[in-house]
């Protein structure tokens, strides 16, 4: 087989890895919120147990991309889809990290319906995970204006983490015995934030990837 091809069957395979490692991270989400709906704490423990899963993927996936500057030394647009791939991986990680982090809030809270402290953090929490399973198609399906509508819909997040933040001063205020759960249920919402970021740091190296400029 030509090195071309050798190399280019080498980048598909990087595409795969994180389309796979996307899906483990959705599905642990999936995995929380269904738990959380089901109170089963149980299951939320193993979820918090096994964040180290993504730590390891994104591990695996920095090898090959290493292996492939060593070995390949691809040069322009082929630079720029392995560079990609190496900081995009890292906002993959963070993001299944997050399940984690949300998963032991919600223990502390005693799994107590959100909206007893914000009627936005359910909302709050549909759209950070969309806005992240959508960046992820634009960059595998190396769309660029769904890409920039990923950075636009950002704003959302960032307009639903206000909502829920005036409603936790608004909960301090009134209910000043629930002040631990409800900073708790702040710093969830601040998680949620950070899951928006990693989203938009996504079709950010998608639109440097296709465009060669950072934005």
């Amino acid at each position: 087989m030509a090195p071309r091809e050798v190399f280019e069957r080498e980048l598909t395979e990087l595409q795969n890895q994180i389309e796979d490692m996307s899906r483990m991270v959705q599905e642990s989400y999936k995995e929380l919120l269904d738990a959380f709906e089901n109170k089963d704490e149980n299951a939320v423990l193993e979820i918090i147990n096994s964040d180290k899963q993504f730590y390891d993927r994104k591990k695996e996936i920095e090898g090959q991309c290493l292996k492939l500057i060593t070995k390949q030394q691809p040069i322009a647009t082929d630079l720029r889809i392995v560079s990609s791939v190496l900081k995009i991986v890292t906002d993959i990680e963070r993001v299944g990290d997050h399940a984690g982090d949300i998963g032991e809030l919600l223990l502390r809270i005693r799994m107590n319906p959100l909206g007893e402290y914000s009627l936005h953090l359910e909302g709050m929490i549909t759209a950070a995970l969309e806005l992240f399973a959508n960046a992820i198609d634009a960059y595998l399906k190396s769309d660029l204006e769904a890409s920039n509508q990923v950075i636009k819909d950002d704003d959302v997040v960032d307009a639903l983490f206000n909502k829920v933040k005036q409603d936790i001063i608004k909960g301090l205020k009134e209910e000043s015995k629930n002040a631990d759960e409800y900073i708790d249920m702040m710093m969830l919402a601040k998680y949620l934030e950070k899951i928006g970021d990693h989203a938009v740091n996504i079709a950010k190296w998608q639109i440097f990837r296709k465009e060669g400029k950072l934005v």
